[in-house]
């Protein structure tokens, strides 16, 4: 394969163009080739050397293409992965990866077989928030970790118009298979492979059909606790990480910068991309003993989501480790669909 990576999206709505054409087309490794296109055609308006496809069989019968972006509904994830590996298609999978772990084992199995690649795209480790948590505990300063809480809150009480995400029926639909996904990865990949949990849902939100509220206690080795929270009704959004150790507590707000910039337009080779604002740092406060405490402001380092389109490129091209692996992939689904 060329060491350029002729890459087609399967979707040209919200995640096509806000999380993966500016990357694809900014990363030198990369080359944007086509997207799929069912009604309204504006991938021209934007990159006008892409091809429009009208259908899923068409993108993966180009031959030209190495890489197939899997950004559609959640329901859909499973086949037209299967679909596109079986044409010896690298896969970069949106979450959720698949709906339940068999089905991620036997995408994992398929990649190998047909010599390709298949690699989860979990942005949400690269936000300055997470970023900021992960260095506060690689620091020690916390000392030994008793538990954490990670949480990702909307406020939305109105049942929204994708059918896909609202309706029983539809597999992966409900916020668990949404923003549950994220802070379940991020508790695997800050703390390990959990040895157990416990899962509960919540119905809340007037005629809704699936879960707006989900919540897990999660054990990992070395006693550490977590409690990962989901909602859709929070007017008032709690920290996104609160961490606690024998030596301190690090609280840290979501930020959802890179999204926000990204969708008002702003470009990712802006020098203010990924750089969070003043006034919201992280607040780590240490206890050397009972009675003194020291508080830290902690500044983030700027945050960008080219880091996984790198991560990629290095695994495809040059057969680098992928920081998402196969086995919290598994682990995270487990803890899911349970």
């Amino acid at each position: 394969m060329s060491k350029i990576i002729k890459t087609g999206l399967l979707s040209f709505g919200l995640s096509g163009k806000v999380f993966h054409a500016p990357f694809v087309n900014e990363h030198k490794g990369f080359e944007l080739t086509a997207v799929v296109e069912r009604s309204k055609k504006t991938i021209k308006e934007v990159y006008p050397n892409v091809i429009s496809y009208d259908s899923l069989d068409a993108i993966i019968n180009d031959d030209n293409i190495d890489l197939i972006v899997v950004n559609t509904p959640n329901n859909t994830h499973y086949d037209f992965a299967l679909q596109a590996l079986r044409a010896k298609k690298h896969v970069l999978m949106e979450k959720p990866f698949a709906i339940t772990s068999k089905q991620a084992k036997e995408l994992y199995d398929v990649a190998a077989e047909n010599n390709c690649k298949i690699l989860a795209y979990h942005n949400r480790r690269y936000d300055s928030d997470y970023l900021s948590v992960k260095k506060v505990l690689e620091s020690g300063d916390l000392g030994k970790v008793v538990e954490a809480h990670i949480r990702f809150d909307r406020y939305k009480t109105d049942i929204g118009p994708k059918v896909a995400k609202e309706t029983a029926t539809i597999p992966g639909s409900g916020i668990t298979y949404d923003l549950g996904s994220h802070i379940v990865d991020a508790a695997i990949s800050l703390f390990g492979l959990p040895v157990s949990w416990h899962k509960k849902k919540g119905y809340y939100r007037e005629n809704t059909q699936v879960d707006d509220f989900m919540y897990a206690f999660i054990e990992f080795p070395n006693n550490v606790h977590v409690h990962v929270t989901a909602s859709m009704l929070v007017p008032n959004p709690q920290p996104s990480f609160v961490v606690h150790g024998t030596k301190g507590t690090y609280i840290k707000q979501r930020i959802n910068l890179q999204e926000e910039q990204l969708m008002a337009g702003m470009q990712i080779t802006d020098v203010n991309y990924g750089t969070e604002p003043k006034g919201v740092e992280g607040e780590l406060t240490i206890a050397p003993n009972e009675l003194d405490r020291k508080m830290i402001k902690i500044p983030s380092e700027p945050a960008t989501y080219m880091h996984i389109f790198e991560a990629v490129y290095q695994n495809i091209v040059n057969g680098k480790e992928y920081p998402i692996t196969k086995e919290q992939i598994i682990k995270q689904l487990e803890i899911l669909e349970d």
